[in-house]
């Protein structure tokens, strides 16, 4: 590997999740695209593998190695912006919460985000992170063009214009295809968000959730098991002219501060030394839940801070599934007599035809369940999978889940193209990892 740019001294990599570690053989944290083509190339000399890590912020190994890792750190920022088309390239280690200063100036933000916006880019887009709204897919589905370091060490740009025909396949590639180092996004004008948070019982929710996903822009819910409750969310897309209307500092830092993070932090901790009380806790917050409104940049209101650290499993289901799978993720918490201290959280995204988008070629309602990272008791998550898969479920590439290739094949009408652009793009599999070899194949 000499000659490689920023060598650090190997340390054990772990997740912010804290569900996965591995130890490299050598961390290396390139400047430039051709650095990184240069650690590829030296890499599968040397017979090593080589994997990209941003955040660390998905749940699965994804990004795990005892190889070659190769921290994006150092590559981050703005590359270039075209305001008149609305698109922006980014380099491909830049933050999602680092967007809003590089994008605000040129009069742009994303169309849509998820509720963390701690991931890098390319982890955000190559895992499939998504927000809510029938009206609007994943982040990675705004991608018209990238920059890729092959298995080979060649870089080649992906656009409409150069090998259009394996964006369908980069643009969401689990870090399989090669390395991201830049990637192009449409993005769309400055808009305000008007924010609608309010209480409502979980039955009604369920049976109006397609209709209500498909009436709002943006609609999501939590659920805390052990209650009949929900609180809803329900944001509205405005012009910048609008006005805003923010929560007041105090008001955001009593709501995000002391209630989502300490306050829930000592409740989940509670239920972590003594799981019986984790039903009446969940009532006892069910109880604050109150109505509200405001009106902010789209940013600020689709994205939470969250500093309790915890697991998730989240699944794609047909829309017309989720109100079916909820009732049975209910009754089985309920006959299992599991505590469950963490809500789950349930949005909806628009079809899309990105290969292994989890919401290729239908509209996908996600439910997502959580457990506490100090919760050893695992049961849960593989009860709420086997619903979830039997519902038609397609996992998030980030998030945990125990989904094999033979199974993901038959829920994936495009794997087998998928498999081909890959053999083609790295056909020594300098990428693979043992994440990669579960859920593709070697």
């Amino acid at each position: 590997m000499n000659g490689a740019r920023g060598a650090a001294t190997p340390r054990r990599w772990q997740n912010w999740a804290r569900t996965e570690s591995s130890d490299p053989a050598l961390v290396l944290a390139p400047r430039s695209t051709d650095q990184v083509a240069l650690a590829v190339r030296r890499a599968g000399e040397t017979g090593h593998t080589v994997k990209a890590v941003g955040a660390s912020h998905s749940f699965t190994s994804i990004a795990a190695t005892d190889g070659v890792q190769l921290s994006m750190d150092r590559m981050r920022g703005l590359v270039s912006a075209d305001p008149q088309r609305g698109r922006v390239t980014l380099r491909g280690g830049t933050r999602l919460w680092e967007l809003p200063a590089l994008l605000g100036p040129l009069g742009l933000a994303l169309p849509n985000m998820g509720d963390i916006d701690r991931q890098s880019i390319t982890g955000a887009t190559q895992t499939g992170t998504h927000g809510t709204g029938l009206k609007f897919g994943g982040i990675a589905t705004g991608i018209v063009g990238l920059e890729l370091v092959t298995g080979t060490g060649d870089t080649i740009r992906i656009d409409a214009d150069n090998y259009p025909e394996l964006l369908p396949a980069a643009a969401l590639g689990l870090g399989a295809l090669g390395i991201v180092t830049e990637v192009t996004l449409q993005c769309v004008p400055r808009f305000l968000l008007q924010a609608d948070e309010a209480p409502d019982q979980l039955d009604i929710v369920l049976a109006e959730f397609v209709e209500r996903s498909r009436a709002a822009d943006h609609f999501e819910f939590f659920w805390f098991p052990h209650t009949d409750t929900v609180r809803t969310k329900t944001n509205t897309r405005l012009p910048l002219d609008h006005g805003r209307a923010p929560l007041g500092k105090l008001s955001r830092f009593v709501d995000e501060e002391l209630a989502n993070n300490l306050a829930f932090g000592a409740c989940v901790n509670l239920g972590a030394v003594t799981p019986r009380a984790t039903p009446a806790v969940n009532r006892f917050v069910e109880t604050l839940s109150s109505r509200r409104r405001y009106t902010d940049e789209s940013h600020s209101v689709f994205v939470t801070h969250r500093r309790v650290h915890f697991r998730e499993m989240e699944y794609a289901v047909p829309l017309e599934e989720v109100a079916d799978t909820m009732r049975e993720l209910r009754a089985m918490i309920e006959r299992k007599r599991y505590s469950v201290s963490f809500p789950i959280e349930v949005r909806a995204a628009g079809a899309d035809n990105l290969l292994l988008s989890t919401a290729h070629g239908r509209d996908s309602g996600y439910i997502a369940v959580h457990r506490y990272h100090r919760d050893r008791d695992l049961g849960y998550f593989r009860d709420a999978e086997a619903i979830l898969a039997a519902h038609g479920g397609r996992p998030h590439w980030g998030k945990m889940h125990t989904l094999g290739a033979a199974e993901l094949r038959e829920r994936y009408p495009e794997f087998d193209r998928f498999a081909t652009v890959r053999e083609n793009l790295d056909p020594e599999r300098v990428f693979r990892n043992d994440y990669l070899d579960r859920v593709l194949s070697i």
